[in-house]
């Protein structure tokens, strides 16, 4: 099983994307689902987890450095959880993954990279200045 993350691409500081993150071969619908990104030279980092639907509340969490400016969001029905990012900085530019909680990752304590899996290729996001 393996997710796989999507939308990336070079856009202007200021600018938007939508980061698209499909499963294949299980549901999301009962995982927590994180997305992080890793930039040349640095440790991969947490930037926003949002809980299941089932048997939770759905409930988002970000990390300092993107709240305000991306939206993680979730569309069951469709099998896929996604990443608005809104106001680009040229220091959001990095390797962007999903990843899902293995087991309960309870939010916004257990949302650590250390407890997802299921790591797909990332999609690369460049922010021009």
């Amino acid at each position: 099983v393996q997710l796989q993350a999507s939308g990336g691409g070079l856009v202007q500081t200021g600018g938007s994307l939508r980061l698209s993150c499909v499963a294949s071969g299980f549901s999301l619908n009962r995982y927590t689902i994180g997305w992080f990104r890793q930039s040349t030279g640095e440790e991969r980092e947490q930037i926003a987890c949002i809980a299941s639907n089932t048997g939770s509340d759905g409930s988002a969490t970000y990390a300092g450095s993107v709240r305000g400016r991306f939206t993680i969001s979730r569309d069951d029905a469709k099998n896929m959880v996604y990443l608005q990012m809104n106001n680009l900085k040229p220091e959001d530019t990095a390797t962007y993954y999903c990843a899902a909680g293995r087991g309960t990752v309870v939010v916004p304590t257990g949302c650590e990279a250390i407890n997802f899996g299921s790591w797909g290729q990332g999609t690369q996001v460049t922010v021009s200045s």
